[in-house]
């Protein structure tokens, strides 16, 4: 399930925010500007991860996310499943350049089994450059350019079938 899934994650298709394919229902999640790891705790009782990959990759295989951010040799990966209640709703995937990871940004190489989320929304330093919604086969998923004290980290994340955001668009009639 977790290699399929990010396979699938890589394979995202990007979209204008202005595609008739963004529905309000869906571009309410997928636009979600604060924590989706908050979100994802007000439809369970236990958010989780598992750390599917975590380590330094070179730039060669960032592969085209690498446009993205600045050029380095090194890039952290982190590559994740995060779950609630048991069951994976989203694969996740952060690629952070190493100059990003000086002073209190360096914990992002430790972060575990705890969701980025908890991590960069306690930063009073956070701001986002952007968020892109994507496509896959019927999944949906978005990237994000955050910057932690103006250093980026590229975060991309694919809603699997069991995410919240699938049960929302069924109750509006979009899915």
């Amino acid at each position: 399930m977790s290699d399929h899934a990010l396979g699938l994650l890589r394979a995202l298709a990007w979209l204008p925010v202005s595609s008739p394919l963004l529905k309000a229902p869906l571009l309410d999640w997928l636009l979600e500007e604060d924590s989706m790891t908050a979100r994802f705790e007000r439809h369970c009782h236990q958010v989780t991860v598992e750390p599917l990959r975590e380590g330094f990759i070179s730039a060669a295989e960032v592969g085209d996310e690498v446009a993205l951010l600045p050029q380095e040799s090194r890039y952290w990966l982190r590559e994740i499943v995060l779950s609630g209640d048991g069951v994976p709703w989203l694969a996740g995937r952060t690629v952070v350049p190493e100059s990003t990871l000086q002073g209190p940004e360096a914990m992002l190489q430790n972060l575990g089994t705890r969701p980025l989320g908890r991590y960069l929304f306690s930063s009073s330093t956070l701001t986002r450059d952007f968020i892109e919604p994507g496509r896959v086969d019927a999944l949906w998923g978005r990237r994000s350019r955050l910057r932690l004290a103006d250093k980026p980290l590229l975060l991309t994340e694919l809603f699997l079938p069991a995410a919240p955001l699938y049960q929302s668009l069924a109750a509006e009639g979009l899915q």
